[in-house]
């Protein structure tokens, strides 16, 4: 107890020195975004103190401290982004500067100190690992049309479930999230779960367990001295993580195994051809580093962003068009218009699907699968507009209020297809610069045209066979979302239809 004392009294020293000294530094020149409130060792802690989930939070403040303001996380100087010309400042102009990454209690455990993409800092280490994942869309040979062909197995398999499923509620959830998963599996081991696979079961709940816990307990990534203490969120972190990188671990020992120079079917094989060359010294990896642990990191990455993220813009484009039934009806419509019953939808008909396409791109906005983007860290003294913003400084962009900007969007609490339509009815990419789905830049998501392919896919193999509707006695589903690592929707149930066009197709 001595030693958790003493770590305390220099925590609170070094916090107050670190406060002192950001303060002296602001005196001395450079106008700074204004701040909330601020106070030694807390912080801006009791500005934040809210119901209000935090991107919310933000948008709120943003009407009293401007699009670009300041607050103080303990010692940590915080910058929080709600403007889009802001933001592509940070992503785009800027954003070798603003590519670092923080280190948190909770993302270092997830990342074995930044052993990944996502959590980890900018370097050439990072560039070299980020490569080889965009190398793994083409590793099939036909790179895309493969991938698509995996797509449409599992679609397959899961419209065959549902088939099973008609006529009383449901949760569509786990279906969905297996459709997803194994494309990832595919992708990373060339494997697939069955739905009764206890593997699978461990896998999702690790996963549920991650969403819910990194990055989200505040106070132990503000005060790191927090974890020596009881806490629950934290146990179940670790618990999860164990289980995770023992299932990793497994899959990655079968893959050395059986390893061949010749093999790259997969994401893991690719990967151990790269560490073998970099422990032979091969020119073209140079002084990158590639361990065990960088593997295992990277692929843990591409299961927690391609699962989580793709399956939750699926959740949330079942709860909207159960709220708007009578636009599910006419993207039905388009779909028997364009593609019929003779044949499946392919990725070849997203530039005749327009409504679905726009559809997709108004869920991707209102209700951003990542709210608050992974906070960037500022590498060198910098500026935001006018604005100067010291090295080390966390910038975190409101990827929630730049979707949501009156001043760019229309009525932008409103879901509306129709804003990524023109006047023809085709779709458009954006009627604002400001929007920015998957980040944008250095940084932005890896596997954005793999999620994309996925959530057309799925979409339009479901909505050509079924119909979704709300089961008897049961209320919509909820629009407001679960905030974690990424903004989920609170669980609901449907009630599936076999639409009879499909079920009288060929008669």
């Amino acid at each position: 107890m001595s030693l958790l004392v003493a770590a305390l009294i220099l925590t609170v020293g070094f916090a107050i020195f670190s406060f002192t000294g950001f303060i002296q530094r602001k005196l001395k020149g450079g106008r700074l975004p204004k701040s909330l409130p601020s106070f030694p060792l807390i912080g801006s802690l009791l500005s934040l103190k809210s119901d209000l989930p935090p991107h919310l939070l933000f948008h709120k403040l943003q009407k009293t401290y401007g699009n670009l303001f300041s607050l103080m996380m303990g010692s940590q100087y915080v910058v929080v982004v709600n403007s889009q010309q802001h933001a592509r400042e940070v992503l785009l102009k800027k954003g070798k500067i603003f590519a670092g990454r923080p280190s948190w209690v909770t993302t270092d455990l997830m990342s074995r100190d930044g052993k990944d993409i996502a959590f980890a800092n900018y370097s050439p280490t990072w560039k070299f690992h980020r490569k080889l994942v965009y190398s793994a869309l083409s590793l099939f040979g036909d790179g895309i049309a493969t991938l698509e062909e995996k797509i449409c197995q599992e679609a397959t398999m899961m419209c065959c479930t549902f088939e099973h499923l008609l006529d009383s509620p449901v949760d569509i959830k786990p279906e969905v999230t297996q459709a997803v998963t194994n494309v990832i599996c595919l992708l990373c081991f060339n494997s697939r779960y069955e739905k009764d696979d206890p593997e699978f079961q461990n896998m999702l709940d690790y996963s549920q367990g991650i969403v819910d816990t990194v990055a989200k307990d505040s106070l132990i990534d503000t005060f790191p001295w927090l974890q020596y203490f009881p806490n629950e969120s934290l146990r179940t972190l670790k618990r999860c993580i164990t289980v995770r990188d023992i299932l990793l671990q497994k899959k990655f020992e079968e893959h050395k195994a059986n390893y061949s120079s010749d093999s790259r079917n997969d994401l893991v094989n690719i990967l151990l051809k790269a560490k073998m060359n970099s422990e032979n010294n091969n020119s073209s990896v140079g002084e990158v580093e590639l361990s065990d642990d960088h593997l295992l990191m990277i692929v843990a990455d591409i299961f927690g962003a391609g699962v989580e993220t793709t399956s939750t813009v699926l959740g949330w484009a079942f709860v909207y068009l159960l709220h708007y039934p009578e636009l599910q009806r006419k993207i039905q419509e388009e779909i028997d218009s364009n593609i019929g019953f003779e044949r499946t939808p392919k990725m070849s008909d997203r530039s005749n699907l327009h409504l679905l396409h726009a559809t997709i791109s108004e869920i991707l906005r209102i209700q951003p699968v990542s709210p608050l983007l992974i906070p960037h860290v500022a590498l060198e003294d910098c500026s935001i507009g006018e604005y100067t913003i010291p090295k080390g400084a966390h910038v975190v962009i409101n990827l929630w209020a730049i979707h949501h900007d009156e001043k760019e969007w229309k009525n932008p609490d409103v879901f509306d297809p129709g804003r990524f339509l023109d006047d023809g009815g085709k779709h458009i990419y954006s009627p604002s610069i400001s929007y920015l789905p998957f980040g944008a830049g250095v940084r932005a998501c890896v596997g954005e045209v793999l999620a994309k392919m996925q959530i057309f896919l799925l979409m339009s193999w479901f909505f050509q066979r079924f119909t979704a509707e709300i089961p008897p006695g049961h209320p919509l589903p909820d629009l407001r979302g679960k905030f974690g690592v990424v903004l989920q929707p609170a669980k609901f149930k449907v009630q599936l239809k076999l639409r009879k066009e499909w079920k009288n197709r060929g008669l």
